[in-house]
C-alpha cells in the first residue's frame, strides 16, 4: 500500500515525483506487459506488482519485483486534437504474464529510493489479468469511468474542455497512454494516483467476494465491448460501483448474454450513462450520445446538446440516471416478501442507512415482469429532498437468469472495509459493512447461480 504520496500543488492531481502506466489496460497469461515510469527529479526507484484479493484481510499479495531502475523525466505531451493527452515514452520495464497469475485486478508500485528515515515518494499503475475460463461470475471494472475521470496532468478529463470545470458535451477524448492522476470528485484517497476508482467504488466488492471463496474472474470495459462471446462463459456479470461510460458494442453485447442466459448484477450507479466512441487505436475515446431520454436529467446543461438515442441504459438495467441524476438515500425495503430479503428480517419500511448516492438510478423501463424491490426519495444533505426518486429492481431473462439493479454507486461500501479504504460522505453518509446488504447481496448471487 502506498506510504507516501507527493502531489504537485499546481496541478491538484498529478505525482510527478513519480509516476507511471501500463501499455494495456487487460492481458493474458503469456503476454507482454511494458510498463512507463517517469520520475521529476531523477531518482533510482523498484517496481514491485501485487494482485488485489482478500488474502487473510490483508488485501493483497506480492507476485514479483520487477528490481530497482534509474528513473528520469519522461516528456509532457502536446495538447492533442480534441484536447487528447498521449504520453510518448521510453519503456521502463517489460514483462511476460505468468502463466500461473490468475485473473484478477494488479497494481504495479513505483516507489523511489530515498534516503534512510525520509520518506520517498510512490504512486501506483494498474492493470487487468484476464483468463478465457469458465466461471461463476465475471467482475467487470469500470475502467472508461476511471479514464473519464482522470484530470492528468491538469484538467484534461473528459469532463474538461478547457473552458469550464464541469463539461458535459462532446469534441473531447481522454485515452489510456498516460497514468492515472489522483481522483478528483467527492473524496480525498491517496490510493488512488495511478489506479484510477478501483479503490473507490471496486475493490470492497471484490475483497468480499474473495473472502467467501466466490468464483470469480476480471475483465476490463475494454473486453466487454471487444469479447461477446467471453461474456457467456459465465453464470453472472457484475457492474460495479461507477460504472457510466460505455460503447453501443458494450451494450449489445451484455444485452445477447442475456438473452442466451447470462444473469447480470448492476451493483452500480450512474451506469450505462455516458454513451462513447473508440478511436482506431482502441487506447482513446469521445463522449458521443447519451444512454437515455432528451430531458430525463437535468444535472448537466451540456447534455442537451448530445444525441439521446435508444437504446436507453434502462432497457437493460431495469432503471437508469434520471432527474437530478446525484443525490442521497437510505435503501428502503419495498418487497419484503422477495426472495432477496430472505435471511434479512427486512420489513417493509425498514432501511439501510445511506446506501443509496452518490448517483442513482430511477425511472424504470417497461419490461415485462420487472419488480421495484427498494425506493425512495433522494436528498441533497439530510431532511432536504431534491426531487429524485430512485428505484431498485429486478427483471427475468429469457432462460431463468436475472437482472438486478441495486441503483447506487455505493453498493460496496455495504459489503467490506478493506485496507485503505475511505468511506464516501456526500449527500448522505453510508455506515459500512451491513449484514443485511451482505445477505441480499448473497442472495443475488444465489439465484444467479441457479438461475430461478
Amino acid at each position: 500500500m502506498l506510504s507516501h504520496v507527493e502531489i504537485d500543488p499546481t496541478t491538484k492531481y498529478r505525482s510527478p515525483a513519480i509516476e507511471g502506466w501500463c501499455s494495456d489496460a487487460s492481458v493474458r497469461a503469456g503476454d507482454r506487459l511494458t510498463i512507463y515510469v517517469s520520475t521529476r527529479p531523477a531518482c533510482r526507484f523498484t517496481i514491485d506488482l501485487y494482485r488485489m484479493g482478500w488474502y487473510g484481510g490483508d488485501g493483497g499479495r506480492f507476485m514479483a519485483s520487477l528490481g530497482e531502475f534509474v528513473g528520469s523525466e519522461q516528456p509532457e505531451p502536446p495538447v492533442g486534437e480534441k484536447r487528447l493527452q498521449r504520453c510518448v515514452w521510453s519503456a521502463t520495464a517489460k514483462l511476460t504474464i505468468p502463466n500461473d497469475w490468475p485473473s484478477g485486478v494488479y497494481l504495479a508500485k513505483l516507489a523511489c529510493v530515498g534516503t534512510a528515515g525520509e520518506p520517498a515518494p510512490q504512486s501506483y499503475a494498474i492493470f487487468i489479468v484476464r483468463d478465457d475460463r469458465p466461471a461463476d461470475f465475471i467482475f467487470q471494472c469500470s475502467d472508461f469511468t476511471w479514464q473519464a475521470y482522470n484530470r492528468w496532468p491538469d484538467n484534461f478529463a473528459l469532463y474538461d474542455n478547457g473552458v469550464q470545470k464541469w463539461y458535459w458535451g462532446g469534441g473531447v477524448q481522454v485515452g489510456f497512454d498516460r497514468p492515472y492522476g489522483k481522483y478528483c470528485q467527492i473524496l480525498d484517497q491517496p490510493l488512488s494516483v495511478g489506479s484510477g476508482e478501483w479503490f473507490l467504488w471496486e475493490f470492497p466488492f471484490a475483497f468480499w467476494l474473495e473472502s467467501l471463496g466466490y468464483d470469480v474472474t476480471y475483465i476490463s470495459n475494454l473486453d466487454t465491448h471487444h469479447n461477446p462471446a467471453g461474456l457467456r462463459r459465465a453464470k453472472g456479470f457484475l457492474s460495479v460501483g461507477h460504472d457510466e461510460y460505455w460503447t453501443i458494442e458494450m451494450f449489445r453485447n451484455v444485452q445477447a448474454a442475456i438473452e442466451a442466459g447470462v444473469s447480470v448484477g448492476f451493483f452500480s450507479g450512474n451506469a450505462v450513462c455516458g454513451k462513447i466512441l473508440l478511436d482506431d487505436r482502441q487506447r482513446a475515446f469521445e463522449r458521443v450520445g447519451v444512454f437515455g431520454p432528451p430531458g430525463g436529467t437535468r444535472e448537466f446543461a451540456a447534455m442537451s446538446s448530445l444525441p439521446h438515442e435508444r437504446p436507453y441504459g434502462n432497457e437493460l438495467m431495469g432503471a437508469h440516471s434520471t432527474g437530478p441524476v446525484t443525490g442521497g438515500a437510505d435503501w428502503i425495503c419495498t418487497a419484503a416478501d422477495h426472495w432477496i430479503y430472505a435471511g434479512t428480517g427486512m420489513q417493509a419500511g425498514d432501511a439501510i442507512p445511506g446506501v443509496i448516492g452518490w448517483e442513482w438510478h430511477g425511472d424504470p423501463a417497461p419490461i415485462p415482469g420487472l419488480e421495484i424491490v427498494a425506493t425512495g426519495p433522494t436528498q441533497s444533505s439530510p431532511g432536504e429532498p431534491n426531487g429524485g426518486r430512485y428505484t431498485a429492481t429486478v427483471y427475468s431473462g429469457p432462460r431463468g437468469n436475472i437482472v438486478f439493479n441495486a441503483a447506487t454507486c455505493w453498493w460496496a461500501d455495504g459489503l467490506a472495509a478493506p485496507p485503505g479504504y475511505i468511506r464516501p460522505r456526500v449527500y448522505t453518509s453510508p455506515q459500512g459493512p451491513d449484514e443485511r446488504l451482505q445477505q441480499i447481496t448473497a442472495n443475488v448471487l444465489k439465484r444467479m447461480l441457479t438461475r430461478g
